[in-house]
């Protein structure tokens, strides 16, 4: 699979991690135990379609640098926080 065919599949897998975030936010402060619930799943599947995505991919080629690490610090994703600097260093 090409690095143009992962990118949307990575992108799209944090959208809905982001997604389920907000949605057990709102469900936690409201009290609403349907949003907690769908926003777990969510962010489950969210994680799982990330870990899909990245599983082959290789950050010298197809990183982008310290935009992914920053993004991945300030999204609390781990994985885009190193993949970022690994492609930032080589």
């Amino acid at each position: 699979m090409s690095s143009n065919e992962q990118q949307p599949g990575l992108i799209g897998a944090h959208v809905q991690y982001a997604k389920g975030a907000a949605e057990e936010m709102i469900g936690n402060v409201t009290g609403a135990q349907a949003w907690t619930a769908s926003g777990e799943q969510d962010k489950s599947a969210g994680i799982d379609a990330m870990k899909a995505a990245s599983a082959n991919r290789d950050p010298q080629a197809s990183g982008f640098g310290k935009v992914e690490e920053m993004a991945g610090k300030v999204s609390g994703c781990e994985g885009m926080e190193k993949e970022g600097a690994q492609s930032k260093t080589q």
